[in-house]
């Protein structure tokens, strides 16, 4: 029986991140991802998410044996066919782990339709509760290089009830928005919310940026879901 274990995975990509020379940001920045993710990985917390996975596979050329093993094997030339089978089982082997740890739980991505800014996110949903998290926020909107008397950013959803603010990063204080940004995570993991009732309209951000004159920018970014939910 083969076992997806986090730390094997972990040290592989720390292994592959070390042997080119990168920082975790450098590596973070090949696949879109905060270094605070890469950290995770490396130790063992957290493994990539399927398209991250495929995406790894992809770029160092890895078999699924070496995946598990954390072992880098000498390369063979293999067929486009060949490589389409790896990754189809590993995409298999990595949605069995997840319904074995909750056997309940779909999962989708979030992201942004804002085109000032790049979030990566995801929802694990089942019929009663749904729970988001938000790992990277990236701004692309220009070269904002104030320096912020405080920045705070919020987790809003629109729905029957009016908006509600489900989540929250912490504020912090003389700091530029791009420095702030890398530091973001919101987590909500016990939302009464079913994944059926988002929408494309009902997920937003908003970033709060005071300036020494206590006038503030503020930065509402819509999200969006990959596809429908289903339940």
């Amino acid at each position: 029986m083969i076992v997806m274990d986090s730390e094997r995975i972990g040290n592989l990509i720390k292994k592959l991140r070390e042997e080119r020379h990168l920082t975790q940001r450098e590596f973070a920045d090949e696949f879109g991802v905060s270094y605070q993710a890469v950290s995770k990985w490396e130790r063992g917390l957290n493994i990539p998410d399927i398209a991250i996975l495929r995406e790894i596979c992809k770029k160092y050329q890895l078999s699924i044996d070496e995946i598990l093993d954390g072992n880098i094997k000498e390369k063979k030339k293999i067929s486009r066919r060949s490589l389409l089978i790896l990754f189809g089982v590993l995409l298999m082997l990595v949605v069995l782990f997840f319904l074995i740890k909750n056997p309940t739980y779909q999962f989708k991505t979030l992201s942004s339709t804002c085109s000032a800014f790049k979030v990566t996110g995801s929802l694990a949903y089942d019929q009663k509760k749904s729970s988001i998290y938000i790992s990277n926020i990236d701004y692309c909107g220009g070269n904002d290089t104030t320096s912020y008397e405080k920045v705070e950013c919020s987790l809003f959803e629109k729905g029957e009830k009016g908006i509600q603010k489900i989540g929250s990063c912490d504020t912090k204080e003389h700091i530029t928005l791009e420095e702030y940004l890398k530091q973001v995570e919101i987590e909500n993991s016990n939302y009464s919310s079913s994944c059926k009732n988002y929408n494309d309209d009902s997920l937003y951000l908003e970033i709060h940026a005071q300036k020494e004159d206590y006038k503030s920018v503020v930065y509402k970014i819509p999200l969006s879901l990959n596809s429908t939910c289903t339940s």
